[in-house]
């Protein structure tokens, strides 16, 4: 199976060095995020005039996290199922598609947040950007997932999906518009090449 980590701590370094730089940028600003909890003020994706015009917030606000469930939730995920994209794109396409998922994510949700004011933080749209492409993959490459890697693909964005709804504070937009963007940003990344 795809997902299954067998990897060392220094061949997961060695092999996936994007991935663990994201993690280790994750863990770290978290941890700065409780020692000093204006930096999550002064990064944060947010509607609310005048920051909302401060467009790299997009960007900042994928690696900050609302608490210490998101922050594991998020970095397990990323741990264990970004790798395989990182080895196929290489590094640099990789932290790049990444990030594109990600801003995507952030801006699909304060576009449809209407009047209300909102603030986003989180990977989530990164990560689920992850799943899009395997979605892909699942759809219209399927020999490049066993089957076993197939339906876990299936099974966490249908679970996604129904967490999303039900769970206060979880943002189906920001997964909505992080999958679509790995599915479509997949195909920029090498699919083409992947035959």
């Amino acid at each position: 199976m795809l997902f299954l980590r067998y990897e060392s701590f220094r061949q997961y370094v060695r092999l996936y060095p994007a991935n663990t730089a994201l993690l280790a940028v994750i863990v770290v600003l978290f941890l700065a995020q409780r020692i000093f909890p204006v930096l999550t003020f002064r990064l944060m994706a947010t509607n609310i005039p005048p920051f909302s015009r401060e467009i790299w917030r997009y960007l900042t606000a994928v690696f900050l996290h609302a608490g210490w469930t998101h922050l594991l939730f998020n970095a397990f995920a990323l741990f264990v199922f970004a790798p395989p994209l990182e080895r196929l794109f290489g590094w640099r396409k990789y932290v790049l598609f990444f990030a594109l998922c990600g801003i995507f994510g952030n801006v699909g949700v304060l576009t449809f947040a209407g009047n209300h004011p909102v603030s986003v933080v989180g990977a989530s749209g990164a990560i689920y950007g992850v799943f899009g492409a395997y979605l892909y993959m699942a759809l219209f490459q399927r020999h490049m997932l066993d089957p076993q890697s197939r339906t876990t693909v299936y099974a966490i964005l249908a679970m996604g999906a129904l967490f999303s709804l039900i769970v206060p504070g979880v943002s189906f937009m920001a997964h909505f518009f992080g999958v679509f963007a790995g599915f479509v940003l997949y195909r920029w990344a090498g699919a083409n090449n992947l035959r």
